[in-house]
């Protein structure tokens, strides 16, 4: 089994519920089982900033899944919730990406591992650093640097992390 850390966002129809929803269904697939999820997080887009703000989490979860057929799942599961790639960094209903699988580093067309941008991105890191703690006692490495010297390189300020109640 391999442990895998999947970063989830949404902004159309319903973005909690989207990654809520997700969060669910990512425990039910092939050969996995959810074992951490991070609380619920509001964030600025990226990129074009005429859409609406995104809701992020993390989720932690160990897998037989090859790295490439946990992909899939992931691709099948964004299409379940009918995901449309219009423009880059465009909004959508549910984006799902595969951030760490174990310590490996993979290099492929469909696939780059770990997720290239994540260690600039306050919305993976933050929720991420939420779920490392409660899942392993290493300290997780990217792109040759720990999760916490990252945390100490980006802005943080826009993100925030939603009550209970407005996780609902």
């Amino acid at each position: 089994m391999h442990c895998a850390y999947i970063g989830l966002g949404s902004n159309l129809e319903s973005p909690v519920a989207q990654v809520r929803q997700a969060l669910d269904e990512l425990g039910g697939l092939p050969l996995s089982t959810l074992v951490a999820q991070s609380s619920l997080y509001a964030t600025p887009p990226v990129g074009p900033q005429d859409q609406p703000d995104f809701i992020n989490a993390v989720a932690v979860i160990k897998t037989a899944l090859s790295p490439l057929a946990l992909l899939d799942q992931l691709q099948a599961l964004e299409q379940r919730h009918r995901r449309q790639r219009l423009r880059h960094w465009g909004p959508r209903t549910l984006d799902l990406d595969l951030l760490l699988y174990g310590q490996q580093t993979i290099e492929r067309p469909r696939l780059k591992v770990p997720h290239p941008y994540m260690h600039e991105r306050a919305f993976v890191l933050v929720p991420l650093a939420e779920v490392a703690s409660a899942v392993g006692k290493q300290p997780l490495m990217l792109h040759q640097q720990t999760l916490a010297h990252w945390l100490t390189q980006i802005d943080h300020t826009a993100i925030k992390r939603l009550s209970n109640a407005d996780a609902r």
